[in-house]
């Protein structure tokens, strides 16, 4: 194999395909952006600034912190299932952080790509942390 067919094989691919993988990788930039300014939105409704959503791990410190919850639920991001758990349950208080319910907290969990923006860029005004003293709140 000579250098010069390697090196045309690493080239990109014309035609269709290398279209749609431009339009793809656009619409992918356009999601992460959209996604971080709703964030930042978020934050800056709750009296954060917007920047710390920006930062990995220490936007989801900030989201605790927002919802009353203490920070060393950090940890439990870390152990596998509980930390899908606790993402529930931190979405649920961020939902009623916001004056939403239980409803828009599974959006936020599951769907977050509509409901962050909505949460972000919506009328929601921020209430002051759900989880405030800290337990798990179940409806009865």
């Amino acid at each position: 194999m000579t250098p010069l067919f390697t090196l045309a094989a690493a080239m990109p691919q014309e035609g269709p395909s290398g279209f749609m993988g431009v339009l793809l990788g656009l619409v992918y930039l356009g999601i992460i952006v959209l996604m971080i300014a709703s964030l930042w939105k978020v934050f800056e409704k709750a009296g954060e600034d917007g920047w710390k959503a920006i930062i990995p791990i220490y936007n989801l410190y900030i989201i605790l912190k927002i919802v009353g919850r203490p920070g060393w639920w950090l940890i439990l991001f870390l152990i596998p299932l509980v930390n899908f758990i606790v993402l529930i349950v931190m979405n649920v208080d961020l939902a009623k952080s916001f004056g939403k319910g239980i409803g828009y907290g599974l959006g936020l969990a599951f769907l977050g790509i509509i409901f962050i923006p909505m949460l972000g860029f919506g009328d929601a005004q921020y209430q002051g942390p759900s989880a405030a003293g800290g337990d798990v709140q179940f409806a009865t």
